[in-house]
């Protein structure tokens, strides 16, 4: 599946599933803006992925939190890209700590991010695609929207939210041709291993019984590059032209199987 002469935008470009989705856009001929906080990782990814070929990448920094850094960045990037087809947005934040626990500050800034962060980023793409009447915003939501999460309940709920913003946001801009949809993965990231590292023997184990026992295909979680980014590549392209308002499990069977 190609998508040459795409020009797209994927935030959280620096690592993880961002990073990944670069590659998979470029690799399917597409133009793609990367954005993050974190320039220099996003700067060796992109360039990278455009060495690569056989499209190309560049990369912003942008605050997906902040209103006008979302405005500026993608106004240039639309600029630079000369218009926007799609809209990938896996960047989010995760913060540990119990329902009881948790702090109002971490609260916030998953809030701000994981949420804000959608409403702008997809608010922009929005903008610039409706004047051409078509494009393709794919969101990033989590099956720990979909059940309790015990040890991340401020990230659950933000993930809940996505999901809510997502089939609100397709059902609103459908008639200006723009698609939303969301991944629900479970897909190995630094994230994760980061969140993985933070437990104690028996938060370990918990974790499996949670979560990877869950994955019927092989109780381990997906390879950000062979199984995600084809699924990337798809939604946005025209082939998913006529799917819009769907959460979509990349996990496994991980939702829906167990």
């Amino acid at each position: 599946m190609e998508l040459n002469g795409y020009k797209i935008i994927v935030t959280g470009s620096a690592r993880g599933m961002g990073a990944a989705t670069v590659r998979s856009y470029v690799a399917a001929g597409a133009r793609v803006v990367g954005m993050d906080v974190d320039r220099e990782n996003g700067e060796r990814v992109a360039a990278a992925a455009t060495e690569a070929g056989p499209g190309s990448a560049a990369f912003m920094t942008v605050d997906i939190a902040d209103p006008e850094s979302v405005t500026r960045a993608f106004d240039a990037a639309a600029e630079q890209l000369g218009g926007l087809d799609v809209l990938a947005h896996p960047a989010a934040i995760q913060r540990s700590g119990d329902a009881s626990s948790v702090t109002p500050e971490d609260w916030d800034v998953m809030m701000a991010v994981n949420v804000r962060g959608t409403m702008l980023t997809n608010q922009a793409a929005h903008r610039l695609m409706a004047r051409n009447g078509r494009g393709s915003v794919i969101n990033f939501g989590s099956v720990s929207g979909l059940r309790a999460e015990p040890g991340a309940p401020a990230y659950s709920a933000s993930k809940g939210a996505v999901h809510s913003w997502t089939r609100t946001a397709a059902a609103a801009w459908g008639a200006d041709g723009v698609r939303v949809n969301a991944i629900l993965p479970a897909i190995a990231t630094p994230m994760y291993e980061e969140a993985l590292g933070r437990l104690d023997e028996d938060g370990m184990t918990a974790h499996f019984w949670q979560n990877e026992q869950s994955i019927a295909l092989g109780q381990k979680y997906g390879d950000p590059d062979r199984d995600l980014g084809p699924v990337m590549v798809f939604l946005a392209s025209e082939a998913s032209r006529f799917i819009t308002g769907q959460l979509i499990p990349v996990d496994g069977g991980q939702t829906s199987v167990r």
